[in-house]
């Protein structure tokens, strides 16, 4: 199954299609780097499903593992996970670290909009 082919969960990609799925996107994407041992990891997936099901068509919502794309995660200064990352026109627009509420990603991913 292509990323492409579903908007309404979050899917997971690697450093073989970045380029193609974040950078090179039509839409902004907010890109989680996750890991699959991490307990706030594991507490921010339902938020993230319920972003890409409200947020079909426009916005999309991927996962990358953080453990094992290490090139991307040292490119893109995770430190800590779970890490945000909104990628507007292949530009990192907005950073969130941490655990968050659906309002509280929605509200930044916002402002960023506005800013722009």
């Amino acid at each position: 199954m292509n990323p492409s082919d579903n908007n309404t969960k979050p899917v997971q990609i690697d450093n073989g299609n970045f380029d193609s799925e974040v950078l090179n996107s039509k839409q902004p994407v907010l890109v989680a780097f996750l890991t699959s041992w991490s307990r706030p990891c594991a507490v921010i997936l339902p938020v993230l499903d319920e972003i890409a099901s409200e947020c079909a068509g426009k916005l999309r919502v991927v996962r990358v593992n953080a453990d094992t794309n290490l090139d991307l995660s040292l490119w893109y200064d995770v430190q800590s996970i779970p890490t945000l990352l909104y990628f507007v026109a292949g530009n990192v627009r907005a950073k969130i670290v941490g655990t968050a509420t659906k309002e509280a990603i929605l509200s930044k991913l916002e402002s960023t909009r506005k800013a722009i």
